[in-house]
């Protein structure tokens, strides 16, 4: 089985970042796939801030970072940028794929600057459904486990500058998405964040314990945005 290594490093203020610091260093041979642009549809309306993308359009990035049926993918990353290539790509039925839990600190050989040349391949989607949750259930579901992965401040519902609206979905637990996963009650799990890509580390840690959770990618920019009930302490 070939292995293709993905770098995923982004930054939420500054969005060039992620490829500077590929072109900087990077793990030999690695493509780069970004979370704006190639792990995001921002072109679509109202479903926060990271919606995801669409089939084709993720069949179309994977595609150029040379993953297609019979590919280990090993991404890395910072912020929750490989857990969300790993989340998608399984969401879009591709299961061969491993994240670096330290990023590219955990590489123990040299880097590479530059761009690479990638060859192309021919990434099919079968999106999957059921791992995915909305707005309305959550509203709906009190028996939920809902996990918040934001830090602590904004969970709380302090003033920020990333949250136009400070607070939290009412009942929901804090799991930092930086720190070590917390005891969380049984029952299914439904995990969100600002906009859907940190709380990934949230679904990716569950699933190396052994558990499964569900991933609301609207989660807070689009539930402020609705005028949804907030919690606060």
């Amino acid at each position: 089985m070939r292995v293709q290594f993905v770098d995923c490093r982004w930054e939420l203020t500054e969005p060039a970042r992620g490829r500077e610091l590929y072109r900087a260093g990077h793990v030999p041979g690695a493509s780069f796939l970004s979370v704006d642009d190639d792990l995001s549809d921002l072109s679509v309306k109202g479903a926060g801030r990271h919606p995801l993308p669409s089939a084709r359009g993720f069949a179309a990035a994977a595609s150029r970072a040379g993953i297609e049926e019979g590919v280990l993918v090993v991404a890395y990353g910072n912020m929750g940028g490989a857990e969300r290539l790993w989340w998608l790509l399984r969401h879009f039925g591709h299961d061969e794929c491993a994240v670096l839990l330290d990023g590219i600190d955990s590489w123990g050989g040299a880097l590479r600057a530059g761009d690479e040349e990638i060859e192309p391949a021919l990434f099919v989607p079968r999106e999957q459904s059921g791992d995915t949750v909305g707005a309305d259930e959550i509203l709906e579901r009190d028996d939920l486990v809902v996990v918040d992965a934001r830090i602590p401040s904004r969970w709380r519902g302090e003033e920020n500058p990333i949250d136009k609206v400070p607070g939290r979905i009412p009942g929901a637990r804090n799991a930092p998405w930086n720190e070590p996963l917390p005891a969380l009650p049984d029952g299914e799990v439904a995990a969100y964040c600002g906009s859907g890509v940190t709380s990934s580390v949230t679904v990716h840690r569950l699933w190396l314990a052994g558990r499964s959770a569900r991933l609301y990618p609207g989660s807070w920019s689009q539930w402020e945005a609705l005028g949804l009930p907030v919690e606060r302490d």
